[in-house]
C-alpha cells in the first residue's frame, strides 16, 4: 500500500458502484481514487404497506438490500419501526422516486441527503480537508482527517485556478473574445475562429490542469456556448477531469423569497475539478473565493455546490448533518405542521423583531451596540429546537442541547473568535479581509437559521420555535434599552438586535464598557460595541418628513469608514451615474468631525450636485451610466400594464434574448412611448430620445436624501440647480413630464 498527505477536492458517485474521490497531493500530484460506499434510506408506514414495499423492492433491477430496524423521529419520543433500504449511490435517486410514485402514502427518510454529507458523517470529512490517505492501486484503503472546518488558520491549499470571461456582457452585446488568466499569464482567444480557438483552450486546460475554473456568466452562457461550438466542430472540450463524464447541467428556475421573485440561473457543474460562476454565486459580490471556500468547509457541500447555494440551504444541510450523526431520521417531505392557534394567540406570538423609530437628525459620538448574532445566541443559550419545549424566558435550559443549538454552537463560536481577531489585527491588512470574509459567511448562515426555522418546508422547522426566538429577542432588546437609560444614556434607535446610544463625555470605547457589562448581566447574551460614530444621520420618510424610517440612515465611524442604509446607493436598480454622485456626496462629508464642519461642506456639496446635474441635462453622460435594472416580477404575458421592465423585456424577446422570471432587465428611460428601451447592442438608442428630465429628477432626489439632515430639503436643491436662467426650460419640461413608475 502507498500513502500520501493531501487535500480532498471533490467526490461523486461512481456509475460502476461506490464513489470517486479526487485529492490534491502535497507534492502537487492530482490523485483519483475509488472507494466502496453504499447509502441507506428508510421507509415508514403500516406493516401491511411495508410488506408491499418489500415485494416492490424485490422486483427492482438495482442491487439493493433491505431490513427492518428502528430509528428516532425528531418529533416523536420513541424510535419508530422503519424499513432500511441500502443501495449504491448512483441508483439512489431513481429508486427513491419509483418507490414514492408507487406508494404515495409512505413516509420516506434520508432519501435526499447529498452524497458529500453522507460521506462527511461517516468519515468526518469536508471540502479541502487535509487528509492522510493510504491506497492500493486505484482503491482507497483508509482516510484520516488532519484538520477541522472550525480551524481559523488551516494550511493553505495549493489550488490551481483558471479564470475565464468574455470581453463583453452577453446580456448586452455579443462577445468577440475569451480572456483566460492563470498565474500571471493572460490569453486572449478570439471566438470567431472557433476550431483553432477551442484547440488553444483545450491545450491550456490540459497543460495547466486547473482544480478550479472561475468564470463570469459561465453557467448561463459561456460554458454552454463553448460546448455547443465544440460539438459543432467535433472537438472534445476538456472541461472535466473525468474524461468519460459529461458536465452536469442543472436547470434554471425562479422562486419566491421574502416577498419577491428571485431568478436562479442554470448551474454548470464539473467532475474532478470545480467550476464557480461569479454571477451565479450567492456570496461572491463581497468576498469572492474566500466566502465560497468557507461555505464549503462548514457546510461540507462540494465547493461548486456550496458557492451557489443560499445560506438557508447551507444551514439546512448542517442541521441534516447533525441529525445523521445522532441517528435521527431526516424526512424527505416534512409532515409536521403548525399547531392550531386562536387569533389572539397569533397576535401575541407572531410580532417579529422590535423596531423603534429613530430620533431624526444628526447626532455626534453615537455608540452602536450590537448583540452578537442575537437570534442564534438565543437559540443556543435558551436551547430552542423543534423537538424541545418552548422556553418563555431568557436563561439556561434544563434539557440537553437540541439539534439546532448543536448545529449553531460551533458556527457562533467561530464567528465570535474571527470578529475578535479582526479587531485585534492592527498592521497585517492581508489577514483582515480574510477573517472578515469568513466571519461574513458565518454571519449569513447564522442569520438564515432563524428564518429557516419558521419556513414551512424546512426539514426541522417549527413556527412556534421561530416565534419564541422573536419574543425573547424583543425582551433582550428592551432589557438593553432599560440598562442604557438607567445609566444616563440617551437611546436614539433600536433595530432588532442593535441599539444606538449617546451620552455627554462618552466618545471612547472604554466609556461604553460599563454599559456592555450591565447588558450582559441582564440578558446573559453576548454583546459588543460595533462602532462609535463621529456622527450619524437618521433620515425622514419621503412621504412625510415628520416621520423617520428605521432602516434609513448614514454615518461616519471614528476610523473614517462609512455606513449607509436605505438610500439610492444601496439599491440595485439605481443608475450608476446617480449612485456615483451620491457616493461622492457622502465622500465630501466623510472627513467632517462634527455638525459645524458638516455645515461648512454644504457649499461644496451643492456645487458638485449642480455640476453633475448640468452634465446630465446637457446630454454629456455616457448612456451606459444611465442603465437601470428592473426586475421581472411576473411572466411577461401576465402584465396588464406595460411597466418599464415589461416594455424592455418585450424588446429583448424580439431579438431572441427573452428574460426569465425574476431576472433584472437592463434598460434606459426614454421620451414618449413606450418610455423605456432595453439596453443591448442589437437595440440602438438615440441619445436625443433619452428622458434626461426623469434622470435629473432622480439625481436631485438622491442628492436631497443626503443633504436633508443638514437642513437642505429637496425643493431647495431644485431651487439651487435651476437657479440659472439657462435652466428654466428644464423646470418647465420637468413639470410637464410624466414621472415613470
Amino acid at each position: 500500500m502507498a500513502e500520501f498527505t493531501g487535500w480532498l477536492l471533490d467526490l461523486f458517485e461512481d456509475p460502476q458502484g461506490g464513489i470517486i474521490l479526487w485529492f490534491i497531493g502535497a507534492d502537487a500530484a492530482r490523485i483519483r481514487l475509488r472507494q466502496p460506499f453504499t447509502v441507506t434510506f428508510y421507509a415508514s408506514g403500516a406493516p401491511a404497506l411495508l410488506k408491499k414495499v418489500e415485494a416492490f423492492l424485490h422486483s427492482q433491477p438495482a442491487a439493493l438490500e433491505y431490513s427492518h430496524t428502528r430509528r428516532q423521529d425528531l418529533y416523536r419520543h420513541d424510535a419508530i419501526p422503519v424499513l432500511a433500504v441500502t443501495v449504491q449511490p448512483c441508483a439512489l435517486s431513481s429508486l427513491v422516486h419509483r418507490v414514492a410514485r408507487q406508494f404515495p402514502n409512505l413516509d420516506l427518510y434520508d432519501a435526499d441527503v447529498p452524497l458529500a454529507i453522507r460521506y462527511a458523517v461517516r468519515h468526518d470529512t469536508f471540502p479541502l480537508a487535509r487528509c492522510r490517505v493510504t491506497y492500493a492501486g486505484e482503491q482507497l484503503q483508509s482516510l484520516s482527517v488532519l484538520d477541522s472546518p472550525w480551524d481559523l488558520d488551516p494550511p493553505p491549499v495549493p489550488l490551481r485556478t483558471v479564470s475565464m470571461e468574455a470581453d463583453a456582457d452577453p446580456r448586452c452585446q455579443t462577445p468577440r473574445e475569451l480572456l483566460v488568466r492563470f498565474e500571471e499569464k493572460e490569453h486572449h482567444i478570439p471566438l470567431r475562429y472557433t476550431r483553432s480557438s477551442l484547440i488553444r483552450l483545450n491545450t491550456i486546460l490540459q497543460q495547466y490542469d486547473p482544480d478550479l475554473i472561475l468564470t463570469t456568466n459561465g453557467d448561463v452562457w459561456l460554458l454552454p456556448y463553448l460546448l455547443e461550438l465544440a460539438e459543432k466542430n467535433r472537438i472534445k472540450l476538456q472541461l472535466n477531469r473525468e474524461p468519460k463524464r459529461d458536465p452536469l447541467i442543472k436547470k434554471e428556475g425562479s422562486f419566491f423569497s421574502y416577498g419577491r421573485i428571485v431568478y436562479r440561473g442554470q448551474q454548470f457543474l464539473l467532475y474532478g475539478r470545480c467550476h464557480i460562476d461569479s454571477r451565479n454565486a450567492m456570496l461572491w459580490q463581497n468576498y469572492e473565493l474566500t466566502s465560497a471556500l468557507e461555505m464549503a468547509r462548514v457546510t461540507r457541500l462540494p465547493i461548486q455546490n456550496a458557492a451557489r447555494c443560499s445560506p438557508g440551504t447551507g444551514i439546512n444541510v448542517m442541521e441534516v448533518l447533525t441529525a445523521l450523526r445522532h441517528d435521527i431520521l431526516v424526512p424527505w417531505q416534512k409532515t409536521h405542521g403548525e399547531e392550531i392557534k386562536t387569533a389572539y394567540d397569533l397576535l401575541q406570538s407572531d410580532q417579529g423583531g422590535l423596531v423603534y423609530q429613530p430620533l431624526g437628525g444628526v447626532h455626534e459620538n453615537v455608540g452602536m451596540i450590537d448583540f452578537v448574532s442575537l437570534y442564534p445566541s438565543i437559540m443556543t443559550t435558551c436551547n430552542i429546537s423543534p423537538e424541545l419545549p418552548i422556553p418563555t424566558r431568557i436563561g439556561k435550559s434544563p434539557f440537553p442541547p437540541g439539534i439546532i443549538p448543536q448545529t449553531l454552537k460551533p458556527l457562533l463560536e467561530k464567528r465570535i473568535t474571527l470578529k475578535q481577531r479582526t479587531l485585534s489585527i492592527e498592521t497585517d491588512e492581508t489577514l483582515r479581509p480574510y477573517y472578515k470574509a469568513q466571519a461574513s459567511t458565518l454571519k449569513m448562515l447564522l442569520v438564515c437559521c432563524f428564518g429557516y426555522l419558521g419556513y414551512k418546508a424546512a426539514k426541522f422547522g417549527r413556527i412556534e420555535s421561530h416565534e419564541a426566538i422573536s419574543a425573547l429577542g424583543r425582551e433582550a432588546l428592551l432589557r438593553a434599552k432599560e440598562a442604557a437609560e438607567d445609566m444616563g444614556f440617551e437611546v436614539l434607535h433600536l433595530y432588532v438586535d442593535g441599539i444606538w446610544v449617546k451620552k455627554a463625555g462618552c466618545d471612547k470605547t472604554d466609556d461604553f464598557l460599563p454599559l456592555l457589562n450591565t447588558i450582559i448581566d441582564r440578558t446573559a447574551l453576548p454583546i459588543s460595541l460595533d462602532c462609535i460614530y463621529r456622527w450619524v444621520a437618521f433620515l425622514p420618510a419621503r412621504v412625510d418628513s415628520r416621520m423617520t424610517v428605521p432602516n434609513r440612515y448614514f454615518g461616519v465611524r471614528q476610523d473614517g469608514s462609512t455606513t449607509v442604509r436605505g438610500v439610492e446607493i444601496r439599491k440595485h436598480d439605481t443608475a450608476p451615474y446617480i449612485s456615483r454622485m451620491q457616493e461622492n456626496l457622502l465622500g465630501i462629508f466623510q472627513n467632517a468631525a462634527n455638525r459645524t464642519e458638516l455645515k461648512q461642506h454644504i457649499p461644496q456639496a451643492l456645487e458638485m450636485v449642480l455640476a453633475r446635474y448640468r452634465r446630465l441635462v446637457q446630454g454629456e453622460v455616457p448612456l451606459e451610466e444611465l442603465v437601470m435594472h428592473r426586475r421581472m416580477g411576473k411572466e411577461l404575458d401576465t402584465y396588464k400594464v406595460s411597466s418599464p421592465a415589461a416594455t424592455a423585456a418585450r424588446q429583448m424577446v424580439e431579438i431572441g434574448h427573452p428574460p426569465r422570471l425574476g431576472q433584472r432587465v437592463p434598460l434606459v428611460f426614454t421620451l414618449g412611448k413606450p418610455g423605456a428601451c432595453a439596453w443591448h447592442s442589437q437595440i440602438p438608442i438615440d441619445p436625443q430620445s433619452v428622458n434626461y428630465v426623469y434622470y435629473g429628477r432622480l439625481l436631485v432626489r438622491a442628492a436631497a436624501a443626503i443633504l436633508q439632515p443638514f437642513g437642505i430639503e429637496e425643493p431647495q436643491v431644485w431651487e439651487y440647480v435651476l437657479g440659472e436662467g439657462t435652466m428654466q426650460l428644464s423646470l418647465k419640461n420637468m413639470r410637464m413630464a410624466v414621472f415613470p413608475a
